[in-house]
């Protein structure tokens, strides 16, 4: 009888798919230990491989504290939070769960479009506190004829663009270099900057990680301009949160719609008190059908590596150290 692999899950992951690991493989749980290194200088040589999540992710200490680990496999499109670098330098195969979010991604973003644009959630509170027998309510803004600048035409950035131009905005976009395969009629920018410049919306969808930090910025905010609007379904940490805070508070720029933070879970206080920011609680892939496709494709890697030493979605070599003007794709 072949030994059952032991795995290790730093926090985490959705009931069903944790049940579905756990009845093949031994998982040591993580956030439930006290004394991790004291943990893992008892078990972790017979660990082989980490089950994590663009949320959890695996850092170089992990890594380097597991001397028998072949294989990281996250439940997720980003990968930002694991030291993908330091695994390969290490020979360990890395996977992630890209394409079975694409569409959910991008249906968020245009829902975050309309629900700034159309000011969807102040009018919800505006009818909940019972004002509209006595007052009026304002205008928003139509989408229609406007120019949606997309950060990162990457996958994800494709589909929004397809569901912006079904509302008939304009689509422009910045990568590293112009997509192969995009429509002509798409504008390309080289950075964000000119595409801020040139847009009405700004919305972000390039990867996390230490290349693209911070890559929105006050600059780029700046160049949006007051009339201005921007939207984050990539990772918080893309844009400089303070800077956008200042930008919103000054009229900077007319308003934003965010489904990821700098440090989530937390949120300034500052962006819940402004009506004109919508927040949500990082839920772009957050749909029954999408989660369940992820589970299949994580299983799948999982699986696959230790029946066939396969991924089925790798992530390949170099991706842990992007350029700090890498874009997608």
């Amino acid at each position: 009888m072949s030994q059952i692999a032991e795995l290790w899950m730093p926090g985490p992951l959705a009931p069903a798919l944790s049940e579905a690991i756990a009845q093949r493989y031994r998982v040591h749980q993580g956030w439930t230990v006290d004394d991790v290194p004291a943990y893992l200088r008892e078990h972790g040589p017979r660990i082989r491989a980490i089950a994590t999540s663009g949320r959890h992710g695996a850092d170089r200490a992990l890594i380097e504290s597991l001397p028998a680990l072949e294989a990281i496999i996250s439940y997720g499109v980003g990968y930002d939070p694991i030291d993908v670098q330091a695994a390969h330098e290490r020979g360990v195969a890395v996977s992630n769960t890209p394409g079975v979010l694409d569409a959910c991604v991008a249906d968020t973003a245009l829902a975050l479009l309309l629900a700034v644009s159309r000011r969807v959630c102040e009018a919800d509170r505006f009818v909940r506190a019972g004002r509209w027998p006595s007052e009026g309510f304002g205008l928003g803004a139509s989408l229609a004829g406007k120019r949606c600048g997309i950060l990162g035409l990457g996958n994800i950035g494709l589909q929004i663009a397809r569901r912006a131009e079904a509302f008939g905005m304009q689509v422009l976009y910045a990568n590293r270099q112009p997509r192969p395969d995009a429509p002509a009629h798409y504008g390309y920018r080289p950075d964000a900057a000119s595409l801020a410049q040139d847009s009405d919306w700004l919305v972000v969808a390039v990867p996390g990680g230490a290349g693209t930090r911070h890559l929105v910025d006050a600059g780029v905010l700046q160049a949006l301009g007051p009339q201005g609007r921007l939207v984050n379904v990539a990772r918080g940490s893309v844009v400089d949160e303070a800077a956008l805070v200042q930008a919103l508070q000054q009229g900077t720029i007319a308003g934003a719609g965010l489904d990821v933070f700098e440090h989530e879970p937390q949120v300034p206080a500052a962006l819940m008190e402004m009506e004109q920011v919508v927040l949500l609680p990082h839920i772009a892939s957050g749909t029954h059908e999408t989660r369940q496709a992820m589970a299949e494709l994580f299983l799948r890697n999982l699986h696959g590596w230790f029946e066939r030493r396969e991924l089925a979605t790798p992530v390949p070599q170099g991706s842990g150290a992007p350029a700090r003007a890498a874009l997608s794709p």
